[in-house]
């Protein structure tokens, strides 16, 4: 069986439980990168994009951050590079995009 490779973007420690989770119990699920935003950031971001790495290879992408416009940058990274992305309570629709309740 394959590994799954995931990457988190997280917004101030908000993955962190998550991340602890998976490398605890995640059997078949390995954590390739942690991306996090610690900054405070305004409103309006006028190039999220800048905040995300340009690399970004995974098998699945779990988003935890809080700013919208981060949220619609992960999506469509992800969504250009066919990559999942699991953003729990978020009403964002992109295709590929996955938006649980929480």
């Amino acid at each position: 069986m394959t590994e799954q490779r995931i990457v988190v973007v997280q917004q101030q420690g908000s993955g962190d439980p998550k991340i602890r989770g998976i490398r605890e119990h995640g059997r078949g699920m390995r954590i390739v990168k942690v991306v996090s935003i610690d900054e405070p950031l305004p409103e309006v971001l006028d190039e999220p994009e800048a905040y995300l790495p340009s690399d970004l290879e995974a098998d699945l992408v779990l988003d935890f951050t809080r700013h919208p416009d981060l949220t619609w940058a992960v999506a469509e990274l992800c969504r250009r590079r066919g990559i999942p992305v699991v953003a729990s309570g978020k009403k964002i629709r992109v295709e590929g995009i996955f938006t649980p309740p929480t």
